[in-house]
């Protein structure tokens, strides 16, 4: 089981993802954008950061880097129909972080999330 911080900021998505990974036994808490989520990673340790990219506030790579930097052992997904700008260098995203392109199907990602935590 793991800690999941989940930032996303469409509703019915997050709702689906939620469902999904603690029907797999993880913890999930969940914010709607990426402002909240950080001052919620202030307070409370987490095993992985699940963050869409685009997002009101605070984007994801931000919240990414910005988590990344209080807790360098965070492992950080990208869940985003934007893969190229979280690959992109000039972004600054975290450099092991993992990206899975929507659209994906709930398992892929439970199946993804069970590796990063198994590694």
């Amino acid at each position: 089981m793991a800690r999941i911080l989940l930032a996303e900021d469409d509703e019915d998505m997050r709702r689906f993802l939620v469902k999904a990974l603690e029907k797999a036994g993880h913890q999930v808490t969940s914010f709607g954008e990426g402002l909240s989520a950080f001052e919620e990673i202030k307070q409370t340790a987490f095993d992985l950061l699940l963050t869409d990219i685009v997002m009101p506030e605070m984007d994801g790579i931000e919240l990414a880097r910005r988590a990344a930097e209080l807790d360098p052992a965070l492992k950080i997904m990208f869940i985003t129909g934007f893969a190229a700008v979280a690959l992109h260098p000039d972004s600054k995203a975290p450099k092991d972080a993992k990206v899975l392109s929507k659209p994906f199907h709930l398992r892929d990602l439970v199946a993804e999330v069970d590796r990063m935590m198994a590694a």
